[in-house]
Parts: structure tokens; C-alpha cells; sequence
């Protein structure tokens, strides 16, 4: 009869049990009382397995599923199963692709209410989950989770085919693609696929054009967090691979890879069109558009386009004067690295014609 009487509440939309300190209001007395626990802190029920503790019953009870394997809910129509019943919410639309909740400031549409409001905090900035150890805040309780983890520098996680470990199961679970191939996550928009969703989310946004990660340096923004810390390095100038058989350092792992490859002479990328073999997967994406008319980077002051990003970097230099290529000899600056080499090469021709008067001067008087 209680349920009953819960579940008629749904319909009439009442929620009449209020929280005095956030305003939030809940159907009944038992969720606003699970719900005070969030602002007490309080954690009552402890796990008698592992020892972990939790604030309300209800996630208690869904935590020991994770050591029972126990999964209730079923989805009706693939028969997947789920620990807890808004897994199992999020799963079914899936099957209908329907996605009613949208941002009103960006316009990315979400499945969930619940994924719509952990969105919006993108948009305030707001970071309400604070590490007690370092001070850095997080959108996400998840991500504080993780960030933890990393002052403990415990990765308890190890994958039984390479043995590379990591902090959370999630991570290890990611990774496992990696060696599977599988990629299950596929884009909306151009159907294209990813192993990660977090890869399918970074993908997604160059579709939208959010760039939610800025750099605190100079405001360039990014797609992806780990785009972000790559080019925070730049800044730092710190250099973390390095190279076991010359010494030299790079800011990022896939450098320091295809640097590699210089020593072994290994050239795994090779063009469809030519056979023509490659060191790396960039070097030959540049090179294939050497048979194509395509010119995807295109110069905003000017709009003229070019084949590779290297050249219109070199190009958008004209327009602002700026010569970043000094010669280390004489001082002059050049907007192109090509045209500083070129100029190089001049001083040490001069250096070789003169080192070969000065031998031819010393014979001279050696016979005299």
C-alpha cells in the first residue's frame, strides 16, 4: 500500500517534503531524509565486505550488487542487465535515440535530465567537488574520485595482457579496446567510431564547436582535457619523454614514438596511392593531400588555403610581421624556419671559403 501510495504522488507532481537548507524538493519524507545526509556528510551505512561507507541505504544496497554481481534490472528489448535502475533508464534510449533534455546555451541535447544539469556546470564554471589535499576543484564527484587516487599513486587496476595498470576499473576497462580493436561507440553525426566514449565526446565537440577547456596562460581553448595539458607544457617547457638512445626530450608520448622510429628506421604508415612509406600517421596525412586537391586550412585574415597546417601557420606570419626564426650567427629574423636554414647555409659557405683562404694564405708563406 506504501508503494502504491508513492507512486500515485508521481502523478499529481507534488513535492511537498522540502529541504531547508537547498530548497530541494522530494515526493517523500524518506528521500528528503536520504537526501540530508548530503549536506551532514553523514555515513551510516557501511559495507560489511569492503568496508566502504555510504549516506543512504539505497546506495548501500547498490554498491554490494558490485560484489554479488548481481544485476536486477533488464532491459526489455536487448535483455542487457544493469546494477542499478538508472543504468538501465539511460540504456533504454539507446534503443529509442530519443534525447529530450537540451542546453539551452549551447544546444547539446542529453538523454537524461540528471546528464543535462552535470552539463550546465561547463557553462558556470563552477567546480563544487574540492580535492582536501591539493585544493583543485572538479565538475564531477567521479572526477574528484579519480583525481584522488592520484596522491595516493595507487593503480590497483592491471591489465593481464600488456600488464599496464591504472587508478580506476574504468580506465582499465577503456584500455582493453586497445588490444580488442572494438570500437562501439560510434558519432551521430558522421558515423564514425571510437573505443572510448570519452574519445566519442572529445570527437563530438569538433561537430559543435565547444571548446570547453581553456588554457589559464593565454585563453587558447580546447576540445579535450588532454589536449589542454599537452599544450600547457609549451609553457612550462617541460619535456617528460625522453629518448633512451640520444637523450632528446619531447613535451608529448606520440613525439617521442614517432622520434623512435628515426633510430629503427621503421616506416609503418605507407600511401595507398604511391607506396610511398612513412615514419608517422601525420607525415603521411600530409602527404596524401599531395594527390588531392583538397586544402583544408584555410587563413582567416586572407582566406587563402593551404594543404598542410605547417604552411598556413608560416603564411598567417605575413600578416602580422612577426619573425619568430632568428639566426644565431648574425641576428636577422625570418617568418619561415625553410628560409632561416637557407640563410644558415649561407654563413657557413662564407665560413668554408674562408677557412680555405686562410690554409691557402698559411701555404703561401710556408713556401716563401
Amino acid at each position: 500500500m506504501s508503494n502504491l501510495v508513492s507512486h500515485t504522488l508521481l502523478h499529481s507532481s507534488e513535492k511537498t517534503h522540502v529541504c531547508e537548507i537547498c530548497g530541494k524538493a522530494f515526493f517523500q519524507r524518506n528521500g528528503l531524509k536520504g537526501h540530508m545526509f548530503t549536506h551532514t556528510k553523514e555515513k551510516s551505512y557501511a559495507c560489511e565486505i569492503c568496508g566502504k561507507k555510504f549516506s543512504t541505504l539505497c546506495h548501500l544496497k547498490t554498491h554490494c550488487r558490485s560484489h554479488t554481481k548481481e544485476k536486477p534490472y533488464e532491459c526489455d528489448i536487448c535483455h542487457k542487465s544493469f546494477a542499478r535502475r538508472n543504468n538501465l533508464t539511460s540504456h533504454l534510449f539507446s534503443h529509442t535515440n530519443e534525447k529530450p533534455h537540451q542546453c539551452k546555451i549551447c544546444g547539446y541535447i542529453f538523454s537524461l535530465r540528471c546528464y543535462l544539469k552535470r552539463h550546465l556546470i561547463i557553462h558556470t564554471n563552477v567546480k563544487p567537488y574540492k580535492c582536501e589535499m591539493c585544493g583543485k576543484g572538479f565538475v564531477k564527484m567521479s572526477n574528484l574520485v579519480s583525481h584522488t587516487l592520484l596522491h595516493s599513486n595507487e593503480k590497483t587496476h592491471i591489465c593481464e595482457v600488456c600488464g599496464k595498470a591504472f587508478f580506476q576499473r574504468n580506465g582499465l576497462k577503456s584500455h582493453m579496446f586497445t588490444h580488442t580493436k572494438e570500437k562501439h561507440y560510434v558519432c551521430e553525426i558522421c558515423g564514425k567510431n571510437f573505443s572510448k566514449l570519452c574519445g566519442l565526446k572529445t570527437h563530438y565537440r569538433s561537430h559543435t564547436k565547444e571548446k570547453p577547456y581553456e588554457c589559464d596562460q593565454c585563453g587558447k581553448t580546447f576540445r579535450g582535457k588532454s589536449n589542454l595539458m599537452r599544450h600547457l607544457r609549451i609553457h612550462t617547457n617541460e619535456k617528460p619523454y625522453v629518448c633512451e638512445m640520444c637523450g632528446k626530450a619531447f613535451n608529448q608520448g606520440s613525439t617521442l614514438r614517432s622520434h623512435l622510429r628515426t633510430h629503427s628506421e621503421e616506416k609503418p604508415y605507407t600511401c595507398e596511392v604511391c607506396n610511398r612509406a612513412f615514419a608517422n600517421r601525420s607525415n603521411l596525412k600530409s602527404h596524401f593531400r599531395t594527390h588531392s586537391t583538397d586544402k583544408p586550412y584555410t587563413c582567416e585574415i586572407c582566406s587563402e588555403t593551404f594543404k598542410r597546417k605547417n604552411l598556413l601557420r608560416d603564411h598567417a606570419l605575413t600578416h602580422t610581421d612577426e619573425k619568430p626564426h632568428k639566426c644565431e650567427t648574425c641576428g636577422k629574423a625570418f617568418t619561415r624556419k625553410d628560409i632561416l636554414r637557407k640563410h644558415s647555409a649561407l654563413h657557413l659557405k662564407e665560413l668554408g671559403r674562408r677557412k680555405k683562404s686562410v690554409g691557402t694564405t698559411k701555404k703561401g708563406n710556408l713556401e716563401k
